[in-house]
């Protein structure tokens, strides 16, 4: 489907015929072409095509049919010039932020990030002589103070993992883009259905497809979105290169899950919404945060960036790790693991998962709480879901 006729189309259609690429056998269903390399007609046609002087795969590390489907299907969705796929999410946080630096430059990035992500900014990019700074992702003073003559990238994931904060996109975007640096946005947990960082002002996206995107449980996978400069500049000789590259397979497994995405999103939505509902005020909760009640704290924020809440609830457990702990062994629906996004409804507690290499300081800072419990809304009846919570909690 030409990109001209896709601009057309509202993001449900594009879930479902973006980026189509047939073989000669007119196929319904996008192939699954499992190959490491290509065939060339002649020596020189190969040498032309090395050099990127006329179009055509050349070895599936970074080109591939499949891949270059979900890639072309990921960027109409999000409205971005170019997409590259990676084997993970943290494939693709990694791949942008070291794109953007080199030795002796400088990242700001907001302190409630996911625990892999925090260890990339302070620990990876630390071992080549990039520093960071870390600022509280809501006070935009914290990130102008921050900003040095070096500082190249700002990175923030917004909702935050696991209490879901809200950043001000456009306004952080403002003040990166006058320190010269370029803003890295994770989008994670809004989805490209409910947020859209690049037409806010951020450089970049990152997914984990992982999450919502494949949204069942299966496979690994991540994706960069950005103008076709920036994916050009500093994104794709990292991965031709060093090779964080999806597997065609797994791209296939996305593809076919991105056309079920907006219907799974928006299910999950709204059992996420009816869940905070049922569970705001209950006895054995002390505090509750879903970005799409009133009561959140960046809900002027949410208002004028996101087009609805989230597929997760974050709540405070009374009775810290003890009363959190005989929450989770309560439940007989609903799943401990530390995934997300997924068809089955999911809990994970944060201060012994995700967050657990973060010291109890620094997860009191955070708001990540003993009791704190991180909840992803599956496709399962909401009522089902709300009974099996309730009964838990009953269990505190």
């Amino acid at each position: 489907m030409p990109a001209s006729k896709v601009k057309n189309y509202r993001p449900e259609t594009r879930l479902v015929h973006a980026g189509t690429l047939r073989s000669q056998f007119g196929e319904t269903s996008e192939a699954l072409f499992l190959t490491q390399g290509y065939i060339y007609g002649s020596a020189e046609e190969c040498e032309q095509r090395f050099a990127g002087k006329i179009p055509g795969f050349v070895y599936s590390r970074y080109s591939n049919p499949t891949m270059d489907m979900f890639e072309k299907r990921m960027a109409a969705l999000e409205g971005a010039e170019a997409a590259r796929s990676t084997a993970t999410g943290m494939a693709a946080v990694t791949t942008a932020l070291m794109g953007l630096v080199k030795a002796g430059d400088h990242v700001v990035a907001a302190k409630a990030l996911f625990g892999s992500c925090r260890w990339v900014v302070e620990e990876w990019l630390g071992r080549f002589g990039v520093t960071s700074t870390l600022v509280n992702g809501t006070n935009l003073d914290e990130w102008k103070k921050a900003t040095q003559k070096n500082t190249k990238a700002f990175f923030m994931e917004t909702p935050t993992n696991p209490t879901l904060e809200v950043y001000d996109i456009a306004a952080v975007a403002e003040i990166a883009h006058n320190a010269g640096a370029k803003l890295v946005v994770d989008n994670v947990f809004a989805t490209p259905l409910y947020q859209s960082p690049l037409a806010l002002g951020a450089d970049c996206v990152v997914y984990s497809a992982t999450k919502h995107i494949d949204g069942q449980g299966r496979c690994l996978g991540g994706v960069i979105l950005a103008s076709e400069k920036f994916i050009m500049d500093h994104v794709h000789q990292v991965i031709r290169q060093t090779g964080p590259s999806l597997s065609p397979f797994n791209a296939w497994i996305m593809l076919k899950a991105l056309e079920t995405l907006s219907v799974r999103v928006q299910r999950q939505t709204e059992t996420a919404g009816a869940v905070s509902d049922a569970l705001a005020g209950h006895k054995k909760i002390s505090r509750l945060i879903y970005p799409g009640r009133s009561d959140h704290p960046q809900a002027a924020t949410i208002a004028k960036q996101m087009r609805a809440g989230s597929t997760l609830v974050a709540f405070e457990v009374k009775g810290g790790k003890q009363g959190a702990f005989r929450f989770l062994n309560g439940l007989s629906l609903i799943g401990i693991t530390n995934n997300l996004g997924d068809a089955k409804s999911l809990v994970t507690h944060p201060t012994t998962t995700t967050h657990q290499r973060l010291t109890p300081e620094q997860r009191a800072e955070l708001g990540i709480g003993d009791g704190l419990i991180r909840f992803s809304a599956g496709l399962e009846h909401a009522d089902d879901v709300i009974e099996d919570l309730l009964a838990a909690l009953d269990k505190v």
